[in-house]
């Protein structure tokens, strides 16, 4: 049983007007086999919690903590939360000229898991994994991403979801740009990975369809850096309904 703790986390990123504040407090617990939904309105956020999570050098951490299983993982480096198990699928997944898909995997495994996975029985994994996710086994040799739509670069982020097995998986807008079978295939690639290795998941997402496919367990919405409400799958079936204006400083005096 694996949580992710995120408590009173705030963060900076530099601009060309100065130092912004984007995260103003956030606190959330993320427990193995739960999914949490984080919704909101663009500039609210939420892909300034994943990567900073997952460690990226653009943004600043001014407070607060985030701890998995109660290790620090602000004190550590990008590979070192890897290897305790967390996983991050980007928005927009980048091309990496040169490294095969098949090369890419077996060194992020390797890496992850401290030794390099027995080559037969790896091959079979990886194909199979991407059998389910209807990738043409082509892939393996193509260069990360390059050339790949972005519905494929979509389904080699969760192939390495699959294929990792991370203790928490973070999910930037995986749903973004996906046409409704590929939606489907990714999802299902999603629900099996972690019912595999139940994985806590923190989705991030604009839209409920998805939420039909990956079910969520909590939904958080995030207004202006912080968490202006939470619930359950009802909670993202109303704002389907009513939209953000309610959370808008407008509606709220009045």
């Amino acid at each position: 049983m694996s949580t992710l703790e995120i408590k009173d986390l705030h963060v900076t990123v530099e601009t060309e007007q100065g130092t912004k504040e984007i995260l103003r407090g956030v606190t959330l617990s993320i427990a193995s086999g739960e999914t949490h939904a984080i919704m909101g309105p663009n500039g609210s956020g939420k892909s300034t919690l994943a990567y900073s999570i997952a460690g990226h050098p653009k943004y600043t951490v001014t407070g607060g903590t985030v701890t998995l299983d109660g290790e620090d993982v602000l004190a550590m480096s990008v590979d070192e939360r890897a290897r305790a198990g967390l996983f991050l699928a980007m928005q927009y997944p980048v091309e990496v000229p040169g490294v095969t898909v098949s090369n890419f995997l077996r060194t992020a495994k390797t890496a992850v898991t401290g030794e390099a996975p027995k080559l037969r029985h790896w091959v079979k994994d990886v194909k199979d994994a991407m059998g389910h996710l209807r990738m043409d086994p082509a892939f393996a040799d193509r260069n990360v991403n390059e050339g790949f739509s972005g519905g494929e670069k979509k389904r080699h982020e969760i192939l390495q979801m699959e294929l990792l097995e991370p203790k928490m998986a973070i999910l930037d807008e995986t749903d973004s740009g996906l046409d409704v079978d590929a939606l489907r295939i990714v999802s299902e690639g999603v629900n099996r990975a972690k019912e595999r290795t139940g994985a806590g998941v923190l989705l991030i997402t604009h839209y409920t369809r998805i939420l039909r496919y990956v079910k969520p367990d909590f939904v958080h919405v995030f207004v202006d850096g912080r968490v202006a409400e939470e619930g359950g799958p009802e909670l993202a079936e109303r704002l389907e309904a009513e939209g953000y204006d309610r959370f808008h400083p407008v509606n709220v005096e009045a």
